[in-house]
């Protein structure tokens, strides 16, 4: 017994100690990187002077004909930390408990070298999630945080030359479709990740990381690419070694206070028009951390909101709307009923399912508003008239010009949910039906959450967009669009959704475009947005 006794004394001093040296190199490796999770090729080198030339100074003239070779982290990227992304796809792609056990594992990952980090984030977000919820991670949420965080310069380099090669220790899955589809990527050489069936295991494949010089010889043999881009770290060194013409991306490059490394809205590689995700804001650990925070107060606050738009008058709801923290700013006036005793249409562009509501609560008055494929329970929380229309445009427009004779009727024409700065196509049906046309121009902030999906569940949008901690609605009551800009002064139906279209743009400063509800059900969810109906048939059949 004492012997026994004796050996378990033995195994506790010896874990404790190993515990204390465990916590002793990683608190040194904290100090001494003063950053989290970050790659091995960025790291401490910056503290180093660089031997290489900053890829600022790199002449873009004449590599029409060359070939390109860096890493997204650390280059394409402002940003060398890799755990944002992943609890991006924690969160959009698995669940939030998934995203939970991920920022509880920070701790941990702290006291771990680069290996078991990256082994221990990628088990985490990958175990048991479906291909084809990363494969829509990658598609429609991803992007727009890599196109937020692109370097310009690295970006401009890429511009200039032919092809481009990226080696990183990421999983391929997580970037190879942003860098194929927005910066025409030739090859992307990744992390390969194991799956069973349809699912991921969350382990590595037995090839491991890349080592990315080996990578490189693998790729070009005894030939050296034109141009090599990394960070002043040794292993980086190792690849830019490989290369003709080699620049490194320092830390005064990404430093927040240079500005001109950050990519502008207007120069990116292609318009981002779409995105899904509820997410509104890079979820660093910190940030991470701030929102399950605010979940205890922000799930009873959204109620409580909501229920004050279901329960109070109008301008008492407007007092206590503002009270709980909801910022509405209204410009413009209602305007006087005609003399033929038929309602207004307001036609709005769209930002959230509330649009109507909001609209109605300003205007102090009932609204009914017609819509294509809202939820049921969003359809009995809403205070005021909702209208289903069928697709069908005869029994559409009956059904819409029933409502205008009843009184004030609201549309969105685009059809669908816009987060940023555009305007979709307008569908001309409303145009055809109604000559008291009032167009509305409608903006939302939000810092935390989005109260809009394309894959998700929409019954929970409403609740989302009441979650942050100050959602704000911009609503622009314009004038009554005039007699000649309508059909009744010989228009036709698309020229005057064209010409409403064109005035809420300018007024929002938002640019028009062509896309519609289709296109962006396509790219987000893979679907024409009319998933629900295709159920109701088949469910008939």
């Amino acid at each position: 017994m004492e012997i026994l006794m004796v050996i378990l004394r033995l195994i506790h001093w010896c874990f404790c100690n190993l515990l204390v040296v465990s916590l002793y190199r990683g608190v040194m490796e904290v100090r001494k990187n003063r950053s989290f999770v970050k790659n091995p090729f960025v790291g401490s080198a910056f503290q180093e002077l660089p031997i290489y030339p900053s890829v600022s100074k790199c002449n873009l003239h004449g590599r029409k004909a060359q070939t390109l070779v860096c890493d997204i982290h650390g280059c394409l990227l402002r940003t060398d930390s890799f755990f944002p992304y992943f609890m991006l796809v924690a969160f959009e792609g698995g669940s939030i408990i998934r995203a939970l056990l991920l920022l509880l594992s920070c701790p941990l990952l702290w006291i771990l070298d680069f290996d078991l980090q990256m082994r221990t984030m990628i088990f985490i977000t990958f175990f048991g999630l479906r291909v084809k919820d990363m494969n829509s991670v990658s598609r429609a949420v991803l992007p727009k945080f890599y196109l937020e965080n692109l370097n310009l310069h690295v970006y401009q380099v890429v511009e200039s030359v032919s092809d481009t090669v990226v080696l990183t220790t990421v999983p391929r899955v997580m970037v190879e479709g942003f860098l194929k589809e927005y910066l025409d990527v030739d090859s992307v050489i990744g992390t390969e990740l194991q799956t069973y069936g349809r699912f991921f295991t969350g382990f590595v494949q037995d090839s491991g990381f890349v080592v990315k010089h080996r990578a490189l010889k693998e790729i070009f043999g005894e030939e050296k690419p034109d141009i090599g881009i990394g960070t002043s770290n040794l292993h980086d060194h190792l690849v830019l070694s490989l290369c003709k013409e080699a620049y490194v991306v320092t830390r005064e490059d990404i430093s927040r206070q240079n500005s001109s490394s950050m990519m502008p809205r207007n120069r990116y590689p292609k318009p981002l028009i779409f995105h899904d995700g509820r997410l509104a804001f890079l979820p660093t650990p910190a940030a991470t951390l701030a929102m399950f925070i605010w979940f205890p107060v922000g799930i009873p606050l959204s109620i409580i909101r909501i229920l004050i738009g279901l329960c109070f008058p109008y301008k008492l709801a407007l007092i206590l709307g503002a009270a709980m923290g909801i910022k509405i700013t209204v410009q413009g006036h209602a305007h006087k009923k005609s003399p033929n005793n038929r309602g207004f249409l307001y036609v709005c562009n769209h930002r959230t399912l509330l649009d109507p509501v909001i609209l109605s609560t300003c205007l102090n008055q009932p609204l009914t508003a017609v819509t294509y494929s809202l939820s049921r329970i969003s359809e009995i929380i809403s205070p005021i008239k909702t209208v289903r229309l069928s697709r069908n445009r005869q029994q559409d427009a009956e059904t819409m010009e029933n409502l205008l004779n009843q009184g004030d009727l609201v549309v969105c024409p685009e059809g669908t949910t816009c987060r940023e700065p555009y305007i979709l196509r307008f569908s001309s049906l409303f145009a055809e039906l109604a000559d008291e046309i009032v167009p509305v121009a409608i903006n939302t902030k939000v810092t935390m959450f989005y109260g809009t999906t394309a894959s998700g569940f929409k019954c929970l949008d409403p609740f989302f967009f009441m979650m942050n901690p100050t959602p704000t609605y911009l609503l622009q009551i314009l004038e009554k669009t005039p007699r000649e800009f309508t059909c009744a002064g010989g228009k036709t139906g698309h020229e005057v959704a064209n010409h409403l279209q064109k005035q809420l743009g300018n007024a929002l400063g938002f640019e028009c475009t062509n896309f519609t509800r289709r296109d962006k059900y396509l790219l987000l969810a893979g679907t024409e947005g009319i998933v629900e109906e295709k159920k109701k048939k088949n469910n008939k059949r």
